[in-house]
């Protein structure tokens, strides 16, 4: 991965911008990472991966409240409703 200062990156923008077609370059500021530059096509996976990530946890969520749910009827069926017997009303 090629690594530029923020001042490289502005004296060199369009060289950074062919660069990033082949690799991510990573742009710093006092030492540190400040950002990162990548082509279209890969923030494209990027975004596909964390569409794909997010509807996985969407449906882990989902068995999650099922079988929560799942559990909270057994025990409603085999016990009764407890604010049937409890209700001040």
């Amino acid at each position: 991965m090629l690594t530029l200062t923020s001042v490289e990156a502005q004296n060199r923008f369009g060289q950074l911008l062919d660069s990033a077609q082949r690799e991510p370059v990573a742009i710093t500021r006092r030492g540190r990472p400040a950002a990162y530059i990548i082509s279209s096509q890969e923030m494209d996976e990027l975004l596909e991966a964390r569409r794909a990530r997010g509807q996985h946890q969407a449906r882990q969520h989902r068995q999650w409240a099922d079988a929560c749910a799942d559990g909270w009827n057994a025990v409603q069926t085999q016990w009764g409703s407890f604010a049937d017997e409890h209700s001040t009303l």
